[in-house]
C-alpha cells in the first residue's frame, strides 16, 4: 500500500488573473493579460479574466472548500497590479487589505499560505516600457516584493518569487502565443535574464527584511526526450531541455547558465549578475504535467519541434501524454542534479473538458486515475531518495486556462461560469481520503 510520512504537507494551487476577477475593482491596475485576452483573436472564444471564477468576492467560500478537502496549503499568486497599479511607486491599500483577508482567511482555517509574487500578470504599464525585456524590471519586481512582504509577512512564510518562468518567457516574449504577445528570439533571452535577475533581487529583498523565511524557485520541468536515435534529434532535445527545463533552474540553484544556452546570455550578463540571481533557496518547486517527444526543425525558431505523443500513449484533454513514470523521473533528476534539495510539487493535475451529469455532478474518473498514478510514481521517487516533502494539485477550482479561455478544465471543484457555483467532483473526494489519510485509498 503506497503511504506517506505523517508530516508531509497537502496543498492546493491556483493564480490570481486565472481566477480572481474582479480586473476593474479597488484600484487594480491592468495587467499585460487583460490586454492579450481582450485583443481579438488572442483567446479561444474571446474568453477573458474579468469575472473568471471571482474568488475576489467568494475567497472565503474557497477557503471554506479547502478546509472541507482538509489541505494543510494553499498556494496562490498575488496580482501585481492590484498591489502596484502602474508597477511601481506606493502600494495600493485596497489590493493589500484584500489579501490580508485572504491570508487572515487561510490562517483561520488551519490553513498555510504559500504566497507566489508572480503568476504572469505584469502590469501594463511595465509592457509598456518593453516589459522583461527591460533591466529596470528586475528592479521594480525588488520593490513589489519588498511591498508584500511588509504588510503580510508577519503571517505568511513561505514565498515563491516567480511561478514557470521559461513558460511565461518562451510562450509571452519567444513564440508570442501568450501575454504580452511578442515574437523575438533576442526578447527572450533578454527576457529570461531578467526575470532570473528579478528572482535573485527578490530573494536578497525578503532575506534581508527577514532571513527566516521558507524561499524557494518553481519551475516547470518536463521530459523531453528526442524522437529517434538521430544525433540532430539528441541534440535538439539536448537544447530543448536547456531553454524549457533550466534556463532558470540552473542560474537559480548552481549559478550559472547550462551550456547549450551560454551564448545566447553572453551579451546580457553585466558584472555580479549570477551572483546576484544564485541566492540560497529553502527548497525546489516542481510543477510537472506530461513528458514530451522533440524533433530536430532548422525551419523552427529555435530549431526544434514538440511531436505528438508517442502512439498507443493516453492523453488528457489538453493532448498531453500521460507518463507517470517520467514524473518518476524527473524527480530523481532534480535531486541529482540540484544536490538533493527538499522538493515540494507545487503543481500537477489533468485538463480535460468535463460537464456535469443530471445529477449536477462531476464524475471525473479519468482526473482520479492520472492523480492516483501520479501519486504512486511521487511515492516510488521518494522510496528511491527523492526528498519529496509535499504535493499540491493543480487546481483547486476549474479556471481560466490563459490562451485556451474557459474550455479546459483543471479543477478538483467544477464551476459553473454563468453562475460560478462550485461543486467539488469526484476528484475533490478522491484527494480529501489521500489527504486524510496519507496513502493512496484501496483499489
Amino acid at each position: 500500500m503506497t503511504r506517506f510520512p505523517d508530516d508531509f504537507l497537502w496543498g492546493v494551487s491556483t493564480a490570481s488573473y486565472q481566477i480572481e476577477g474582479a480586473v476593474r475593482e479597488d484600484g487594480r491596475g491592468t495587467s499585460i493579460w487583460d490586454t492579450f485576452s481582450h485583443t481579438p483573436g488572442r483567446v479561444a472564444n474571446g474568453d477573458t479574466g474579468d469575472v473568471a471564477c471571482d474568488h475576489y468576492h467568494r475567497y472565503r467560500e474557497d477557503i471554506a472548500l479547502m478546509a472541507e478537502l482538509g489541505v494543510d496549503a494553499y498556494r496562490f499568486s498575488t496580482a501585481w497590479p492590484r498591489i502596484q497599479p502602474s508597477g511601481r511607486g506606493a502600494p495600493n491599500g485596497p489590493g493589500l487589505d484584500f489579501y490580508e483577508r485572504l491570508v487572515d482567511g487561510l490562517l483561520d482555517a488551519g490553513i498555510q499560505p504559500w504566497l507566489c509574487l508572480y503568476h504572469w500578470d505584469l502590469p501594463q504599464s511595465l509592457e509598456d516600457r518593453e516589459g522583461w525585456r527591460n533591466r529596470d524590471t528586475a528592479h521594480r519586481f525588488a520593490e513589489y516584493a519588498f511591498h508584500v512582504h511588509a504588510r503580510l509577512g508577519d503571517r505568511v512564510r513561505h514565498f515563491v518569487p516567480f511561478n514557470e518562468p521559461a513558460v511565461f518567457t518562451i510562450l509571452g516574449y519567444g513564440e508570442g502565443i501568450h501575454a504580452p504577445g511578442v515574437r523575438s528570439r533576442e526578447a527572450l533571452f533578454e527576457a529570461m535574464h531578467h526575470v532570473n535577475l528579478a528572482h535573485g533581487e527578490a530573494v536578497r529583498v525578503l532575506r534581508g527584511e527577514d532571513d527566516t523565511l521558507s524561499i524557494g524557485a518553481i519551475n516547470a520541468l518536463n521530459p523531453l526526450h528526442p524522437v529517434t536515435d538521430d544525433e540532430r534529434d539528441i541534440q535538439a532535445a539536448d537544447y530543448a531541455d536547456a531553454l524549457n527545463n533550466r534556463a532558470h533552474a540552473d542560474p537559480m540553484f548552481l549559478g550559472h547558465y547550462p551550456a547549450p544556452l551560454a551564448r545566447e546570455f553572453a551579451n546580457l550578463i553585466e558584472p555580479d549578475d549570477m551572483g546576484i540571481i544564485h541566492q540560497r533557496l529553502d527548497f525546489f518547486g516542481l510543477n510537472h504535467y506530461n513528458r514530451s517527444r522533440i524533433r530536430h526543425d532548422p525551419g523552427a525558431r529555435f530549431g526544434y519541434r514538440f511531436e505528438s505523443p508517442a502512439p498507443g500513449k493516453p492523453t488528457t484533454g489538453m493532448g498531453w501524454e500521460i507518463s507517470p513514470e517520467s514524473f518518476h523521473e524527473q524527480l530523481l533528476d532534480i535531486h541529482q542534479r540540484y544536490n538533493a534539495p527538499p522538493i515540494y510539487v507545487t503543481e500537477n493535475g489533468a485538463g480535460f473538458e468535463e460537464t456535469p451529469g443530471p445529477d449536477g455532478m462531476v464524475d471525473d474518473g479519468r482526473r482520479v486515475s492520472y492523480l492516483g498514478n501520479y501519486l504512486a510514481a511521487m511515492a516510488d521517487a521518494m522510496a528511491q531518495g527523492a526528498d519529496v516533502r509535499g504535493y499540491f494539485v493543480w487546481s483547486l477550482l476549474d479556471n481560466f486556462e490563459w490562451s485556451l479561455g474557459y474550455a479546459k478544465r483543471f479543477g478538483l471543484v467544477h464551476v459553473d461560469y454563468a453562475s460560478r457555483t462550485r461543486t467539488p467532483k469526484r476528484s475533490f473526494r478522491f484527494y480529501q481520503e489521500v489527504v486524510a489519510n496519507h496513502r493512496l485509498p484501496r483499489g
